[in-house]
């Protein structure tokens, strides 16, 4: 079983005692902004020589506590996956320079509870015992299945896909080549209401998707007739009904936004979208099911769409907040069911902005400086 571990990380001394002179130096991939079971919204960030956290003090709240300091060196990809227990897991590929010169492992560690200390980061290896082979595996992605077991995926050396899982007795099981071939940067791995793992991955022969047919199953290549092609990094995943998940993402040729979901033709949903992941949630606005959306423009500021969900084809309404970012942003439910969007500010500042009574969705005018 995981142990739940201590304040240090990678074999290191308890967090730094002066975090917050350490400047922001980009978000994670993945969900940056969970929510915890107790309600309360945690925020990550990448600095020099780890992850800084700020943790929301109720829920909620306006009042933030941290930036704490959480040590893992010599990472060059950080991601966050958060599962239906809440643990926030997060994946790190690790360059580390030997006498043999460099070579690359990937990392893990947990947060079990909001505000809670982080576990140790343990190496889980590389799919190669080959260094020159090794230093070619992409970014890790990865996903929390029904049963609590994280499964990391990353880009392998020939660019197809390989799988690690985390077995019944928190070790590992053994790497897994799930074929595919000419993959691209931007591996999306979900899990469905009914337990069952999904991938989808964009590749330079258009979109290709594994799937397992039940939450037992293996996962399994699915013959796609997807040909269209996506900017790297900007797919993401959403149910959108039971059991059944809608992907966004950002094409290649300029077009803006495309969501596409199983049995239906991909939807151009518009947008000015610059570089970067498309991130989605759903929510009930004035009493229906809608869809939120959230990117970095082309002109570097937050933009916002909606829709009635499953409802692209009626219109997604995009505004641009005028907030500028770089990298990705976050969106979240708070503990009061409103919603967060947290953007990382060019002036290295995260800074968040939270949706307003009234009808539709309005974000706060004035953002909030952690």
């Amino acid at each position: 079983m995981r142990r739940k571990g201590s304040d240090s990380a990678d074999g290191t001394p308890p967090p730094d005692a002066s975090p917050a002179r350490r400047e922001v130096r980009g978000v994670p991939r993945g969900r940056w902004m969970p929510l915890g079971k107790d309600g309360r919204l945690t925020l990550y960030a990448r600095t020099d020589g780890g992850v800084l956290r700020w943790t929301q003090r109720v829920p909620g709240g306006d009042r933030w506590d941290g930036p704490d300091f959480v040590r893992i060196t010599d990472l060059t990809d950080l991601t966050v996956v958060q599962g239906d227990d809440a643990y926030v897991h997060f994946l790190g590929r690790r360059e580390r320079r030997g006498p043999d010169g460099p070579g690359v492992d990937f990392v893990h560690a947990v947060q079990y509870q909001t505000g809670r200390p982080v576990t140790e980061w343990r190496s889980f290896g590389n799919p190669y015992r080959d260094r020159e082979k090794g230093l070619k595996a992409g970014a890790p992605a990865g996903a929390v299945d029904a049963q609590g077991a994280i499964h990391v995926f990353v880009r392998n050396a020939g660019r197809g896909l390989h799988v690690r899982r985390e077995g019944k007795n928190g070790s590992w099981e053994a790497w897994q080549d799930l074929k595919g071939s000419g993959l691209t940067a931007g591996i999306v791995p979900s899990v469905t209401s009914s337990g069952r793992v999904e991938v989808f991955a964009a590749s330079e022969h258009g979109m290709q998707q594994w799937r397992q047919e039940d939450a037992k199953g293996p996962l399994q290549l699915v013959p796609s007739a997807l040909r269209l092609t996506s900017l790297e990094n900007s797919a993401t995943a959403l149910e959108t009904a039971p059991d059944r998940l809608t992907y966004y993402w950002t094409e290649a040729n300029g077009a803006g936004v495309t969501s596409y979901r199983e049995g239906a033709w991909p939807v151009p949903v518009g947008g000015l979208p610059g570089d970067g992941a498309v991130v989605a949630l759903r929510t009930p606005l004035d009493g229906i099911d809608c869809t939120v959306l959230a990117q970095r423009g082309a002109g570097s500021t937050l933009l916002i769409g909606v829709c009635a969900t499953e409802g692209e084809q009626n219109g997604v309404w995009w505004s641009d907040t005028t907030e500028k970012c770089v990298g990705d942003p976050a969106l979240a439910l708070d503990g009061q069911g409103r919603v967060v969007v947290a953007v990382h500010g060019p002036d290295g500042a995260v800074s968040l902005a939270r949706q307003e009574p009234g009808p539709g969705l309005t974000l706060s005018p004035v953002w909030h400086r952690l």
